[in-house]
């Protein structure tokens, strides 16, 4: 039984008020924005909406989902999504596993750790980057968006620490029943490291979704943004004079304003759901590849 005392009880009592407040705080924007996406569009326009919606419509939904150019984002981010997450954890699971290894297996792990953290304090600059992006033959293509950040370091890192932690015993019994490295690697450390694969995998998939900037960059029209640049595109250009094929009953419940907001909403959404399944894998991933004894 733990002892608690008076204080411990205070502190407790603080500290999950604190974390609950800094809860609410985070999802309150979110709250508001999935309002204005519900109202109506005199409503969001005079500000009347809060966290509730006012005279309560789905028409900003229906004008966003009847857009090619949304739905066409949305599908875009999905492979970059599916196709990011495969490249990026095949090369983290295979890179973290050789580095994971002591020095006297594995006599240029030393050189080899550095060479990749250079590359966390140091990059080749944007203009660099995207001149290698271009002679590559890449640039207009979803490999642009993914092949510049197959390795993402900081994953690896994780994925590494992990691996040191796994009982060295496992590795040996490994060996001496005849396994190779190939086969250590794929029928032990795997299967035993799926609550950290689960957060690499997560980071990797948020990173993805949440990654506007080299959309912006290495696509050559509209048409091939994924959803978080289509929608930085949006929310900083578009007015009432991309809405023009709307009649006038829709122009009572739509404005520029819900269209965004419903578009955001609909951007959020995806991660919304999936993180819940990933929560307890993230929590304990985290926490076990953080630390080496």
């Amino acid at each position: 039984m733990q002892y608690s005392s008076l204080s411990r009880k205070i502190f407790n009592l603080g500290n999950n008020s604190f974390l609950i407040g800094l809860s609410i705080l985070c999802i309150l924007p979110l709250i508001h924005i999935a309002a204005i996406s519900f109202s109506s569009s005199s409503a969001a326009g005079v500000g009347a909406v809060k966290l509730w919606p006012v005279e309560f419509t789905l028409k900003s939904y229906q004008y966003v989902l009847d857009k090619p150019e949304f739905l066409k984002s949305i599908f875009n981010s999905l492979q970059r999504v599916f196709l990011g997450f495969a490249v990026n954890m095949l090369l983290i699971i295979l890179l973290a596993y050789p580095l994971s290894k002591e020095v006297a297996s594995f006599r240029l792990r030393t050189m080899y750790v550095w060479f990749f953290v250079i590359t966390m304090l140091f990059s080749g600059g944007l203009i660099p980057t995207y001149m290698t992006v271009k002679e590559t033959g890449i640039l207009g293509t979803i490999w642009a968006l993914i092949l510049p950040g197959a390795v993402p370091v900081f994953n690896v890192v994780l994925m590494l620490n992990f691996f040191r932690g796994l009982p060295r015993e496992l590795e040996e019994s490994a060996f001496i029943d005849g396994a190779n490295h190939w086969q250590t690697l794929w029928k032990i450390y795997v299967p035993l490291s799926l609550p950290s694969i689960a957060t690499v995998g997560l980071f990797t998939i948020v990173g993805h979704w949440n990654a506007w900037f080299d959309g912006l960059i290495y696509m050559k029209s509209q048409a091939q943004y994924p959803l978080s640049t289509y929608l930085q595109s949006v929310v900083i250009n578009q007015n009432m004079a991309s809405m023009t094929e709307l009649d006038v009953n829709d122009m009572m419940e739509i404005s520029d304003k819900t269209a965004k907001a419903a578009q955001i909403f609909l951007g959020a959404l995806p991660i919304l759901i999936v993180y819940p399944f990933l929560q307890r894998f993230f929590i304990k991933g985290l926490v076990l590849g953080s630390v080496k004894e």
